[in-house]
């Protein structure tokens, strides 16, 4: 949620961002009451565009290079209006769709004990998408919160959230998710669930 993907004069505003802000806010702070672990992540490239997709690199370099280290207003790579980190949250910088690619994501989870991660932010068929397959495969519970993700049409969202049903990741809107954090801080019952049952299976054998 920079603002080079929120606001809407950037060539890459999301169109459906700036309407999650608000429940995206109130997640983060019910968050920080209860002592779950926020990270902000920011994409950002360097401003010869090195370090650019490919797929991306012609039209970010004809329209501004937006989100790069020394955009200003619309394309910048500042985090948007009231979606700021304070001095206890996580900030990590990533170069490709899953903020989980070549940073740190995992490792800081790993070291807090985290065996679930739950989704915001935009776009859900890129970045939202790869960051939680990513997760899955890195052998984090999924928590999509789906009124705190979002895609430039609601067809494309739609499809989106459907596939992460389909898949098995947990989909809930922002109030469900506010009104289970203490049950859902605890850690994720499927992974526990598992573990007992590989658990009694050495043991029988």
């Amino acid at each position: 949620m920079i603002d080079a993907f929120v606001q809407s004069e950037s060539p890459l505003c999301v169109r459906g961002a700036a309407s999650t802000v608000e429940n995206i806010k109130r997640v983060v702070k019910e968050c920080r009451r209860h002592g779950v672990p926020v990270f902000f992540i920011r994409r950002e490239y360097r401003v010869d565009g090195s370090d650019v997709e490919i797929s991306r690199w012609s039209y970010w370099s004809r329209t501004g290079r937006p989100a790069s280290e020394r955009s200003e207003g619309a394309l910048s790579s500042n985090f948007y209006g009231p979606l700021h980190p304070t001095e206890k949250d996580y900030v990590i910088v990533k170069k490709r769709w899953s903020a989980f690619f070549r940073t740190e994501l995992d490792l800081m989870l790993r070291r807090l004990s985290v065996d679930t991660v739950a989704i915001t932010g935009t776009q859900t068929p890129n970045c939202i998408r790869a960051t939680a397959y990513d997760a899955d495969m890195n052998d984090f519970d999924v928590i999509i919160i789906e009124d705190c993700v979002s895609s430039n049409t609601e067809d494309v969202q739609r499809a989106n959230i459907s596939d992460f049903r389909n898949v098995g990741f947990t989909v809930i809107d922002s109030g469900e998710f506010i009104r289970r954090i203490e049950e859902l801080k605890k850690g994720s019952e499927r992974l526990t669930s598992i573990r007992k049952e590989l658990e009694m299976k050495f043991k029988s054998e």
